[in-house]
């Protein structure tokens, strides 16, 4: 497939059709629809970021609409990579990235999305969640912290909260960062060789690590339970980190070029006024 044409497909080709199964187990990490990592894909790339910045500008300037990108996947799949390029350029202005770690107890004492919406992007804003609302389909399943009869009512709650948002002048992207089983070793032992990537390691995840298959099911049925017309999710092939950053990018910069954007007209008669 031509560097043209997979732009254009990037959206339809990973996005989950809502009420169809997402079928992670039959998607390819390392897709990367006949491209290779050549000097082209690395312009076209760094010319989404470029687009990305000059239109979260305009975005703050309108401040109709807000952007929530939604980053998911397994522990080394590739979240703060996808963030650092994502959004390079930006002006931090306008612009949160919001990390989610185990809830504190103030969290605990709040429905679980009470901390969800208290820091989605207001109007103007683009939003980025590491990690997400999804945890409480996950990790709680995975590890058994609720009964499953809690955490099964949550993907309609989830629907419910995603279309508020979206009727609210908030468009949602969600993307799974899709990577293999063998990759993550990789990327794992990567952060306990290298002395600057330590920090980045815990002895618990490779007992998450352990939990593989058991998350890959949580993960099949979050997906298909939760790609709406509304707030769809996309499956991204993120073995391949180049292909990873250039299908996120193309569909980010995109969206923002379809959201109707433009500045708002000034409320005064420009001809008239002169700096002397």
């Amino acid at each position: 497939m031509s560097l043209a044409k997979a732009r254009r497909r990037f959206s339809e080709e990973f996005r989950v059709i809502p009420g169809k199964p997402a079928k992670l187990a039959k998607r390819d990490p390392e897709e990367s629809l006949g491209l290779n990592d050549a000097p082209e894909v690395d312009a076209i790339t760094a010319e989404n970021v470029r687009r990305i910045a000059d239109l979260q500008q305009l975005l703050y300037a309108d401040a109709r609409f807000s952007l929530l990108i939604v980053l998911q996947g397994i522990d080394a799949s590739g979240k703060d990579g996808t963030t650092r390029h994502l959004l390079t350029g930006v002006n931090p202005q306008g612009v949160r990235v919001t990390s989610f770690k185990a809830p504190t107890a103030d969290e605990l004492g709040h429905d679980y999305l009470w901390r969800i919406h208290k820091v989605c992007p207001g109007r103007g804003e683009i939003g980025l969640f590491n990690r997400s609302h999804y945890e409480d389909v996950l990790v709680v399943r995975v590890h058994e912290l609720v009964p499953k009869k809690v955490w099964s009512e949550r993907y309609r709650q989830i629907n419910q909260f995603e279309r508020h948002l979206v009727e609210n002048n908030t468009v949602v992207l969600k993307f799974f960062l899709h990577i293999s089983k063998d990759e993550q070793r990789t990327r794992l032992q990567e952060r306990i060789d290298n002395p600057k990537k330590n920090w980045k390691m815990q002895p618990k995840d490779l007992d998450e690590r352990k939990l593989w298959d058991d998350y890959m099911r949580a993960y099949e049925d979050a997906l298909t339970e939760c790609s709406t017309a509304a707030a769809p999710w996309h499956i991204i092939p993120a073995d391949r980190k180049w292909f990873r950053d250039l299908a996120i990018s193309q569909i980010v910069a995109d969206t923002l070029d379809g959201m109707d954007l433009r500045y708002p007209k000034p409320t005064f008669d420009p001809s008239k006024f002169r700096v002397v």
